[in-house]
């Protein structure tokens, strides 16, 4: 039984690692054709080519569900085509058994995959970010894409975050309890000096009630901020792009200072319950094996996997950003495809076997 499934094992491991292959070249490719777009300035196609090869961890990681779907009916597939499965259920090993044996190797690839996610994708994401909004012209304010962050009257501007903490072109606006302007500032970079936040460069513009302006120049000033490194690096990522642990910490810092967090709930669902997402698709294309796709060819067998996969990602994006309209939990966003999916394939295996 153990070489039985060895060889199973190996086929649906080829097959997943094989689309991948494919599957995150023509991503890659079209990937930097896009971001080709953005060349301007410092930021030629080298830097463009850089930042594409550096998405790759996060891309790999956001991909392996449809890949381990589309695999692992090319796997089974190529089994069935030969008639092998037809042989070892007459043998007597059950649909069961076969199934387990599919499972084994993806677990291997679903933790890899949380490794990824956890600890690669962010972090050279992070770098690909900073890279190039330093390339882009960080020095200058509101220059390069960033990101927007409030904490309590302030409303911060923040060009690049490098991993080791170091911030490029902050912009800041602050404001009074009557949303009028009180000072605006540009500091071309910030890091973290004894526990305390210190500017380089800062430029101030303040407003006083009678209509005056005055503009102050230093070349260092103390910034008194409740952002820590960890938190600013994840400030600049996508909510998607983001470990576990950092998007608990930033939907708690969020709460706290009542400001929105249910799109960082929804992100922290989603990536929690990926691999079991990934695991009820294999299951789906092991029902889809040995029921309606048991003698059709390899390319009605790609196609299905491919329009799966397909749908459940499009609905998964359309209940995520409704229930942040509607208001319902995401978590319930999150489950309902999976559930679904699950419950379609329980209904596809009870009819097979």
């Amino acid at each position: 039984m153990r070489r039985l499934d060895r060889h199973i094992g190996s086929a649906v491991l080829l097959g997943i690692l094989a689309v991948l292959a494919v599957i995150l070249g023509l991503d890659l490719l079209f990937s930097y054709i896009n971001e080709l777009d953005d060349v301007d300035g410092g930021y030629g196609p080298a830097q463009a080519l850089v930042y594409t090869l550096l998405s790759l961890p996060g891309r790999v990681h956001e991909l392996l569900p449809l890949a381990a779907l589309v695999g692992c009916l090319v796997g089974l597939g190529t089994l069935a085509s030969n008639s092998e499965l037809t042989i070892m259920r007459a043998s007597g090993v059950s649909i069961a058994r076969i199934t387990l044996a599919v499972m084994k190797p993806l677990l291997l690839l679903m933790v890899l995959g949380v490794a990824i996610g956890e600890y690669v994708a962010p972090y050279t994401a992070n770098l690909a970010e900073s890279r190039k909004a330093i390339a882009e012209g960080s020095d200058e304010a509101l220059k390069s894409k960033g990101l927007w962050h409030r904490e309590g009257n302030d409303f911060l501007h923040i060009n690049a975050v490098q991993p080791n903490g170091v911030l490029y072109g902050i912009t800041r606006y602050r404001f009074d309890d009557q949303r009028r302007l009180l000072e605006a500032s540009f500091a071309s970079r910030a890091a973290v000096q004894q526990d305390d936040w210190l500017m380089e460069d800062v430029r101030s513009t303040h407003f006083a009630d009678t209509g005056e302006s005055s503009v102050t120049v230093n070349l260092q000033e103390r910034w008194d901020v409740h952002l820590s490194p960890e938190l600013l690096q994840v400030v600049l990522l996508e909510a998607d792009a983001l470990p576990l642990t950092g998007i608990w910490r930033y939907q708690k810092y969020l709460a706290e200072q009542g400001l929105n967090n249910q799109s960082y709930w929804l992100a922290f669902w989603k990536k929690l319950f990926q691999p079991l997402a990934t695991a009820v698709l294999v299951f789906v294309a092991v029902s889809f094996i040995f029921g309606p796709l048991r003698s059709v060819t390899m390319g009605q067998r790609l196609f299905t996997g491919v329009l799966v996969g397909f749908v459940f990602q499009i609905v998964q994006d359309l209940l995520g950003p409704s229930s942040l309209v509607f208001g319902f939990s995401p978590l319930i966003a999150v489950l309902l495809p999976i559930g679904l999916l699950l419950a379609l394939g329980a209904w596809l295996m009870r009819r097979a076997g």
